[in-house]
């Protein structure tokens, strides 16, 4: 199964600052703004996603369809035939959205209650 691009989503307290230690870091800002309450942090292949007030705790995230830089890559596995792979697994598939094609996503808890969030963006 190709997952896509991984991250790691943070839920921060503040924005600002959680940017501020990741550059100390050595990362950089790819994408995201304060405005829109989010940033995504690259340092080479390793992507910090940081957002302030639209979720709590903390998730792993995957990108089907996008690689470490937000490129498109094809072929790639669409979230409703991964979802419904993690379905025939025997595992529970929560907050899902999306409709037959395009954008998607679903979110899987691990077996320590970790949320796994699948998020396709095209």
């Amino acid at each position: 199964m190709k997952l896509g691009a991984f991250s790691i989503s943070l839920s921060v307290k503040d924005l600002e600052r959680s940017i501020a230690f990741y550059r100390d870091l050595g990362f950089e800002q790819f994408g995201g703004t304060l405005e829109h309450n989010y940033a995504i942090m690259k340092n080479g292949d390793a992507l910090v996603g940081l957002f302030q007030g639209m979720f709590e705790g903390n998730m792993l995230t995957f990108n089907p369809g996008w690689d470490q830089s937000a490129g498109e890559v094809d072929p790639f596995d669409d979230v409703r035939e991964i979802k419904a792979r993690v379905e025939a697994a025997g595992h529970e598939v929560l907050q899902e959205t999306g409709g037959d094609s395009g954008p998607g996503s679903f979110v899987v808890i691990d077996p320590d209650g970790n949320p796994v969030l699948i998020d396709q963006h095209r």
